[in-house]
């Protein structure tokens, strides 16, 4: 499992990366719920996204599921491997959107700072924890190859981890964020399908 996983992270590293751009060919994210599990191959899901469109999405054996759960910001500690979507604050740091930790296994994926579609002129920013500042512990110092951000943590942000899932967790009602490769017909794989455990929404 772990093995499997550290290969299918390396995989999100390289899409990450590319998703920056918009080219029909690049990856696509789609947020929402799922509404159907094929049956009969468990092949397939259909998901409500976001936007309120219905989206049928293909599962291949590589394709990865990632679990996500609530935990809080105590559970960041120096060195610890994160990512946080963030909005730019007129000081030039970063107010985050979200934060997500890392498991040990993805500990590189998707390093740097690049555009993110969470919200208006926002970036996704992955990274090792250099500082934790502040008299609340609220601001952390994010280092990555060439570069940090300083990021404040405002206390209504959700905190989440990610482990190893599997597709028990691509039930009906799930929420989810995946990332899927678009073919020439315009069908989609999915690469990775991160779910919320227990009714979460994953805020990435």
């Amino acid at each position: 499992m772990k093995s499997t996983f550290r290969s299918a992270a390396l995989t999100i590293t390289l899409l990450t990366t590319l998703a920056g751009t918009a080219s029909a060919a690049d990856p696509v994210r789609v947020r929402g719920a799922i509404t159907e599990v094929t049956e009969v191959t468990e092949d397939a899901i259909h998901v409500k996204a976001r936007d309120g469109k219905d989206v049928a999405v293909k599962l291949s054996a590589g394709t990865m599921v990632i679990s996500v759960a609530l935990t809080d910001l105590s559970a960041i500690k120096a060195d610890s491997y994160i990512g946080t979507a963030a909005a730019p604050q007129p000081d030039g740091t970063l107010k985050a959107l979200e934060v997500h930790i890392f498991p040990a296994s993805m500990r590189g994926v998707g390093e740097g700072s690049r555009p993110w579609d969470g919200a208006k002129d926002s970036s996704m920013t992955n990274g090792a924890v250099g500082s934790i500042l502040g008299t609340d512990g609220r601001t952390l110092t994010v280092k990555y190859k060439n570069g940090e951000k300083k990021v404040f943590v405002p206390a209504d942000v959700p905190v989440v981890s990610l482990e190893p899932g599997d597709r028990s967790l691509l039930a009906t009602g799930a929420k989810l964020v995946l990332l899927a490769t678009k073919a020439e017909d315009g069908s989609l794989t999915a690469v990775s399908i991160s779910v919320g455990a227990n009714g979460i929404a994953p805020p990435m």
